[in-house]
């Protein structure tokens, strides 16, 4: 896989993306840091997206629950395994450290307790300092 700095690969990425969405519209413009990669698509649940960091190693997400815990589920299994990730609101009134085994079912009970909706971001431990560990 080729990754950026130590971050996931936009290409893995895509193809992640574009198994569950199969209509994503993809915006490779880079218009900012934060926006380096941009990706549209229609849920069950609305309209989504996802944008990554020039790095690839933080992924900004605007989408419901059940969507969020899946493509961050998802960004932990393409992200190095020594990438520390934290899983949070826009916020930063809810963070969890993201482990490598964690499931998109732990992460949507941590949200629904949590009660967030959408406009979630995963992103390194560099940034983010979690409150709550996923539990084992």
């Amino acid at each position: 896989m080729r990754r950026t700095d130590g971050g996931v690969d936009r290409e893995a990425l895509t193809a992640a993306i574009r198994a569950r969405w199969s209509d994503v519209e993809v915006d490779s413009t880079h218009r900012s840091e934060v926006r380096s990669s941009c990706w549209y698509f229609e849920t069950e649940s609305g309209p989504g997206e996802a944008y990554l960091h020039q790095d690839g190693t933080c992924l900004y997400l605007d989408v419901w629950q059940e969507d969020a815990a899946w493509l961050a589920v998802v960004f932990r299994r393409l992200a190095p395994a020594d990438l520390d990730l934290i899983f949070c609101d826009e916020g930063y009134n809810f963070d969890a450290r993201l482990r490598p085994e964690a499931t998109d079912v732990e992460l949507t009970a941590l949200m629904n307790d949590a009660g967030l909706g959408a406009a979630l971001a995963i992103g390194t431990s560099k940034s983010f300092k979690p409150a709550a560990e996923m539990s084992s």
